[in-house]
């Protein structure tokens, strides 16, 4: 029997801690870079909250979510089309139930996927097909999730291709969610990344769309977990309802937080630039290591190979102290690969750089 990949992490940070030169852990995705002093400062004035919060979100965080996807993803929404959330994991993992699916519906998943995804959707006893051509997805699908840019491999869709995913949602109808969580951390050829409900891909009609976001790249607020869902009102109406009967509100503080968060452009820009360098960085010292990159052009990853299984690969970069995540937690189709992510401190990729620049050798 194969090892897990709880397993074979755990076999992984074994060989780096071991390394005598210490380690570098690109494989963990978690923000490690300072907050900014607009969270600080609105954390600040935030602690007076004696009552329950409002699931649907106070109206300073509705209008902050709606005036954020009109300027930064120019997408025109209502306050009735917006809705936060406990972070976007806890989402990915309870839309189905939220929507009401279960053991007779299909969820429909990318080829290399976050696990999330499919956890939500076992979770309801729902079965799930990890298949991109939509021609291919098949007749009992009733939620089908995007991702763009892509974890682990930076894919990003075009507005023809995400035009044609949503037709097809449409002809099945199904409920279509875009998790655009990477979104504003890339541009694509100098453009700004598409958004599912883009009005070149949904026209005037958002009618069984969503779109995901989450802050806690764009702002290092992994910890406090803030997101948001937007899209179809009727479906926003019919979550917020089922989030407020179970008790999932976001609490009080954390809304003040995001409403600061985002209306304020410039401490994205930063952290854009931050990562920029690093992928830049990283880049090269993978490529002269021998490794071919694929993708990986945008997002927080750098998806290579060199030709082998992507656990043997993870393995040999362990034993030199360097930490990622092979290509197999993502699906079958990630089997030759490994994911290198950029959410780690520059002493620590300097420390990486340095190990795939003596592994090339």
């Amino acid at each position: 029997m194969s090892p897990s990949a709880m397993e074979v992490s755990a076999e992984l940070r074994r060989r780096a801690v071991a390394h005598p030169g210490g380690f570098a852990d690109l494989a963990t995705a978690s923000p490690v870079d300072p907050t900014p002093q607009v969270f600080i400062d609105a954390l600040a004035s935030a602690g007076g909250a004696p009552g329950y919060p409002l699931t649907i979100g106070v109206v300073e965080l509705r209008d902050a979510m709606v005036n954020w996807f009109d300027r930064v993803r120019g997408v025109p929404l209502n306050r009735e089309g917006v809705l936060p959330t406990i972070g976007s994991k806890e989402l990915l993992g309870l839309l189905p139930f939220l929507l009401g699916l279960g053991a007779d519906d299909v969820v429909v998943r990318p080829a290399l996927a976050y696990p999330a995804y499919e956890a939500g959707a076992l979770a309801v006893g729902a079965s799930v097909v990890a298949e991109d051509d939509p021609a291919q997805w098949p007749e009992a699908t009733k939620l089908i999730w995007l991702n763009s840019p892509r974890n682990p491999d930076g894919q990003t869709l075009t507005v023809e291709e995400l035009r044609r995913a949503v037709a097809r949602a449409r002809e099945l109808g199904a409920v279509i969610v875009g998790d655009e969580c990477y979104a504003v951390l890339n541009e694509v050829d100098g453009q700004r990344i598409p958004s599912i409900l883009d009005p070149r891909v949904v026209g005037d009609d958002m009618s069984q769309v969503l779109a995901c976001y989450s802050v806690s790249k764009q702002s290092n607020m992994a910890g406090y977990r803030g997101g948001m869902i937007a899209g179809d009102e009727q479906l926003i109406g019919k979550i917020a309802s089922k989030r407020r009967s179970l008790g999932l509100m976001v609490p009080a503080p954390v809304q003040q937080v995001l409403s600061a968060v985002l209306s304020d452009d410039e401490h994205v820009a930063e952290q854009r630039a931050l990562y920029t360098s690093r992928l830049e960085r990283l880049r090269v010292a993978v490529e002269a290591a021998g490794l071919q990159i694929h993708g990986s052009e945008s997002g927080l990853y750098l998806w290579a190979t060199r030709g082998e299984s992507g656990i043997d690969t993870a393995m040999a970069l362990a034993d030199i102290g360097v930490l990622v995540s092979p290509g197999e937690f993502y699906g079958p189709s990630g089997t030759q690969f490994v994911r290198f992510a950029v959410t780690v401190r520059d002493e620590y990729l300097d420390r990486a750089i340095t190990a795939l620049q003596s592994w090339s050798r």
